[in-house]
């Protein structure tokens, strides 16, 4: 036969007549393919590590579809605007203002987001009584994969709240904290809650007929020097803020300084 014009033909498998030929293995598709191969094999060593590797297999996908969903409802998710205006005279007896974003304002926001994405939140609660109030926010998907983020605080108990109404308090705030952080939310006012921050607030206007700022500034420093309460003072001149003080009870207000016993 001419070299030029034999025909080159596909190889075949050879085997031996009789000779069982090696069987192939299964496709594997999923996670459960393993398992299956495993379990055909008759192993059960082989069987219990395919187990483990399709969890393992399974968690990995769960949190990278958690990884994912999270980064697609950053793009929706808005900037929280500070909502509720917060004042009260605090323990220095000056006068505390300042601007923050309401837990519901919050949750009402980011709920339809996170479920649009397959992603939902919920809060666990930790603490015995005198204890500081924990709050773990636990943001998760419905692939299975969470994460957690945990806060601790004393329970609020200012503006003469009883323990029950502290907890209460110290818990809405660490819920709206966790949730925020764990999705890593802003919000949109100069602050910071009044915690370090100083807001631009209006400057506060006293009553016509009142003492001057000099004289109002002057009857501070004579309260710091006796080492007295600016608190107790107001209290004594039954006012909200010394600058309320009216122009005629300016001399009774720093005989009343005068007679603070020095601290």
């Amino acid at each position: 036969m001419n070299a030029q014009a034999e025909t080159i033909r596909p190889l075949r498998a050879m085997t031996r007549r009789g000779a069982p030929q090696a069987q192939t293995a299964p496709a594997v598709h999923s996670p459960m393919d393993i398992v299956a191969a495993a379990l055909s094999t008759g192993n059960v060593e082989m069987y219990r590590e395919a187990v483990a590797l399709m969890k393992e297999m399974e968690a990995f996908a769960a949190r990278k579809a958690f990884s994912n969903a999270l980064a697609d409802a950053k793009v929706d998710l808005p900037i929280i605007e500070k909502n509720r205006h917060a004042s009260y005279d605090n323990k220095a007896g000056r006068q505390t203002n300042y601007w923050h974003e309401d837990l519901a304002q919050v949750v009402d926001t980011v709920v339809p987001i996170l479920a649009k994405h397959g992603l939902s939140h919920r809060w666990k609660l930790a603490g015995r009584p005198g204890e500081p109030v924990t709050v773990t926010c636990v943001i998760s998907h419905r692939d299975g994969h969470c994460e957690e983020n945990s806060l601790s605080a004393d329970a609020d108990t200012s503006d003469g709240k009883t323990p029950i109404q502290g907890v209460k308090s110290t818990t809405s705030y660490l819920e709206r904290i966790t949730l925020m952080a764990s999705l890593g939310l802003a919000s949109r006012k100069d602050d910071d809650d009044g915690r370090g921050g100083a807001q631009a607030e209006p400057a506060y206007v006293p009553p016509a007929g009142s003492i001057t700022p000099d004289q109002a500034d002057f009857l501070r420093s004579e309260i710091k020097a006796k080492g007295a309460s600016e608190i107790a003072f107001l209290a004594a001149v039954k006012r909200r803020r010394i600058e309320d003080i009216p122009a005629t009870d300016y001399a009774a207000a720093a005989m009343i300084i005068a007679k603070f016993k020095k601290g």
